[in-house]
């Protein structure tokens, strides 16, 4: 991980979730860069922090996955060994 990175990944998501409507659009998204992948790191986080951190992150980021599995839809067709454990994305965002 690189410094910063939560906080990157939090702002990005602050940023999806503040746009009206249910369709997610990333407004830091780059060709290959999309939310999941802020979710990624986010999960990477949980992993190394310890523990009082870890407890606070893993609240913040128990609502940003009950706000993304809000604003999605389940993508059964995406269920591939590289999704494995990573729910986020097996989930579709469209308008």
């Amino acid at each position: 991980m690189w410094p910063d990175a939560v906080a990157v990944a939090l702002r990005r998501f602050e940023c999806a979730f503040r746009q009206p409507g249910r369709f997610l659009d990333d407004p830091y998204d780059s060709p290959g860069i999309e939310i999941e992948d802020g979710r990624d790191d986010l999960e990477v986080a949980l992993r190394y922090l310890p523990g009082g951190a870890r407890a606070d992150l893993g609240r913040l980021v128990a609502r940003i996955d009950a706000e993304f599995e809000r604003r999605t839809l389940p993508n059964p067709g995406r269920v591939s060994e590289w999704t494995a454990g990573r729910w986020w994305w097996r989930r579709i965002r469209e308008r």
